[in-house]
């Protein structure tokens, strides 16, 4: 089967201010995303956590391939312009947050497009929803609330002025980053360093089982 919604992807237009970004509510398409869901790893609390740490399994797993196929890469770089092939791509996995994480920032300069894909069966809270911003000061003056929910498809192209973040909120919030880099050393580098933090994170959940 299918889980993601092309066309819907192909008919969303391509909003270019404050930078290049592309929205598209339900890209899982709604008879895949529970099934998608029921297959969501177990994460050792928050963070970002890599693939090789995680049980990738069901329709977790297929979903992932598809965001590796070339019909989302060939999507995407129709919509935004731009030649994606060759370039290396990486994917973590969230499913918590923590009352310091949204701090505003861009993106690193190594990553070229940033995708972020939202697995949440509803969200009530004023925080944890991604604000797409003017400027990297002010969490008010957004030009964009992104409801991190049912399939929810958020895509941008990295920039110095690709200012993102969210109110605070701590708790269950499941998503999915993935990302066309510069080269190949920044997939090494960088899952790496999310390895590291997830296997010390399982270390510390053996212990104090209610730390998540």
């Amino acid at each position: 089967m299918s889980y993601l919604d092309f066309g819907a992807l192909a008919k969303t237009p391509l909003t270019k201010q404050p930078f290049d970004y592309v929205i598209v509510p339900n890209f899982v398409k709604p008879e895949a995303f529970r099934k998608v869901v029921s297959d969501f790893p177990d994460v050792p609390g928050a963070g970002s956590h890599p693939p090789a740490e995680l049980k990738i399994r069901g329709h977790f797993a297929e979903l992932i391939k598809e965001l590796h196929g070339d019909a989302f890469r060939k999507a995407v770089e129709e919509k935004f312009d731009i030649d994606l092939s060759g370039r290396p791509t990486m994917y973590t996995v969230r499913g918590f947050l923590r009352k310091k994480d949204g701090s505003i920032h861009t993106d690193s300069t190594t990553k070229i497009i940033t995708v972020l894909l939202y697995l949440n069966e509803d969200w009530d809270f004023d925080g944890g929803r991604l604000r797409l911003l003017n400027n990297g000061t002010d969490l008010e003056d957004y030009v964009t609330e992104v409801p991190p929910v049912n399939g929810t498809l958020l895509v941008f192209r990295r920039s110095d002025n690709s200012w993102h973040g969210h109110k605070p909120y701590e708790g269950r919030r499941r998503a999915i980053q993935f990302n066309w880099v510069t080269e190949a050393k920044v997939v090494t580098k960088e899952q790496s360093r999310h390895r590291l933090s997830t296997r010390l994170k399982k270390i510390k959940s053996f212990f104090l089982p209610s730390a998540a």
